[in-house]
């Protein structure tokens, strides 16, 4: 099993539990930061956020069989009073336990059920070429994402796009993707942008990454870019688990060569993911 399938069957067999990160990581035996990101790059959830969803979406299906006491339902989802499990429930699905139960039906909520791992979501991986880069300075426009909201990336690009040639300092001929300042809710910062000799004279709403000197694995993917989750996918739930490699405290990030085509898509790039060594 590889650490998405290890969570995966963690949180679903610890739903009444008040779990932690921590638990889950140590359950799929690797770290928090590689399940949050092996968990969103296989399931488009974060981990947290989908046992919260679990969580909610069962108690939805106790109060709609006309549970009496909703005190009862909070407990059993792990939240410690009526109060907190209301907000959680109304941010969840926009309405109250009060009122799913009074309406006795779910048909109405966009209730979470158990993900099935699909095995399409992973695909054969080129093996990686080690390089140890220099370090370097990117300039361009950043949004933070959470793993729900990471599909809206390609309009940061299409942002990006107009800028590319005539950035302040620009190294010509190659673009980056970065993804730097994870959290364990699998939140982080993507900044499309291109290398700068300097951080000086730069759009005002440009954001700026120093990437630091670092080992990592670099990956190819050929085909087309709509395809990139399955090789993300792959490569943190398949390779990086079976490689012995850990992963080091840096940023990690596409690179697209002067061959990749933004208008189509085509061309492939390179994923450097940082490791310890």
């Amino acid at each position: 099993m590889n650490p998405t399938e290890k969570a995966l069957w963690f949180v679903e067999s610890h739903l009444p539990d008040a779990i932690s990160l921590d638990d889950v990581a140590a359950s799929s035996g690797v770290s928090r930061f590689h399940v949050t990101r092996a968990f969103g790059a296989a399931t488009g959830r974060s981990v947290m956020g989908y046992m919260r969803a679990r969580r909610l979406s069962e108690a939805a299906r106790k109060l709609a069989g006309g549970a009496s006491d909703i005190l009862a339902v909070a407990l059993d989802a792990a939240y410690g009073s009526h109060e907190a499990f209301t907000r959680a429930f109304r941010d969840q699905f926009g309405t109250t336990p009060e009122l799913v139960r009074a309406g006795g039906s779910t048909q109405n909520l966009d209730l979470v059920e158990p993900i099935l791992m699909d095995s399409s979501l992973l695909t054969a991986l080129e093996p990686p070429l080690f390089e140890t880069s220099r370090a370097f300075l990117i300039a361009g426009l950043g949004e933070r994402y959470s793993c729900e909201t990471s599909a809206g990336i390609p309009m940061l690009w299409q942002r990006f796009g107009p800028y590319i040639g005539n950035i302040p300092r620009e190294v010509p001929g190659v673009a980056y993707g970065v993804c730097t300042n994870a959290d364990d809710a699998g939140n982080f910062d993507y900044v499309a942008g291109v290398e700068v000799s300097e951080f000086s004279d730069l759009p005002k709403d440009f954001c700026r990454v120093r990437v630091p000197a670092q080992k990592y694995a670099v990956f190819a993917h050929r085909e087309h870019i709509s395809t990139i989750r399955r090789t993300v996918n792959t490569i943190w739930n398949r390779w990086l688990p079976a490689s012995g490699h850990e992963i080091a405290d840096s940023p990690d990030f596409e690179r697209y060569g002067p061959e990749f085509d933004p208008r189509s898509g085509n061309g492939g790039l390179e994923i450097w993911v940082p490791i310890k060594g």
